[in-house]
């Protein structure tokens, strides 16, 4: 899951820790991407379910950097990409 955001992560040298959890009373599973430089302080939270042939249907994606007061959401994992190379371009030039 997340595969293109784990290519493009390794590729600036950012580093990413990943967890699934699996809530018992909501039937979406959620799974939990933390990055960083040096902290991994920045998190993308992906709800997703299944279909009934088996696929991964991504429900939200909810992207919150580090020191954001809310989260930014996304359907795709393609406009989330557009957003985190736009910021963290950013913040590597500084």
């Amino acid at each position: 899951m997340l595969k293109r955001t784990k290519q493009y992560l390794r590729s600036i040298n950012y580093d990413y820790d990943k967890t699934y959890i699996r809530p018992l009373m909501v039937p979406d599973s959620v799974y939990v991407l933390k990055f960083g430089k040096d902290h991994r302080n920045n998190r993308v939270v992906v709800k997703y379910s299944h279909t009934w042939t088996g696929r991964v249907k991504i429900n939200e994606i909810a992207l919150r950097l580090h020191k954001q007061k809310h989260p930014r959401i996304f359907k795709h994992e393609a406009d989330m990409l557009k957003y985190l190379n736009k910021r963290l371009n950013i913040k590597a030039a500084d």
